[in-house]
């Protein structure tokens, strides 16, 4: 079996698990004003928190969207080296091949935590590789509704 069959082996075996559960990380007011800087996205509902506190109708500043989409390496773990030795044996490279769909249901007021649920959904064999299409669920500590349900695919290859 080559490299790229049992890459396959492993992820189909995984398709409807649970592979992950990240850590907690607050997203304070100091993150969202660097990534409303960054991305030129300065509306007040993220970087005014006296007037949210006044106008909002949830009383706070909120984080992106976006930016709690860019925090997915970071919540997963996915950026370490050694995850890509656990959870890719055999992998030479692994690339961002896009996402399907992509939604934002709660808010993530500045202060809260949140963290990332890593499901599998699907693997197949894409040329000389593998294509695994992860769903990411970010929540919120102490909210019933997540902030963000990710369907992100990836491409391996050995």
């Amino acid at each position: 079996m080559n490299h790229s069959e049992r890459l396959l082996e492993i992820y189909r075996d995984k398709v409807g698990t649970e592979i992950g559960v990240g850590p907690w990380l607050r997203i304070d007011q100091e993150r969202i004003d660097r990534f409303a800087e960054i991305t030129g996205d300065l509306q007040w509902i993220h970087v005014d928190p006296r007037r949210a506190a006044q106008e909002s109708p949830l009383g706070a500043t909120i984080a992106h969207g976006f930016l709690t989409l860019s925090l997915l390496p970071l919540l997963t773990g996915s950026n370490r080296p050694e995850y890509f030795a656990e959870h890719y044996p055999g992998m030479r490279r692994r690339l961002n091949y896009g996402l399907n769909r992509v939604r934002f249901p709660a808010p993530v007021r500045s202060g809260a935590r949140i963290r990332a649920r890593t499901r599998v959904e699907q693997a197949r064999q894409a040329g000389e590789g593998v294509e695994v299409v992860y769903l990411f669920t970010i929540e919120v500590e102490g909210q019933e509704k997540p902030a963000c349900l990710a369907e992100q695919i990836f491409r391996l290859y050995p």
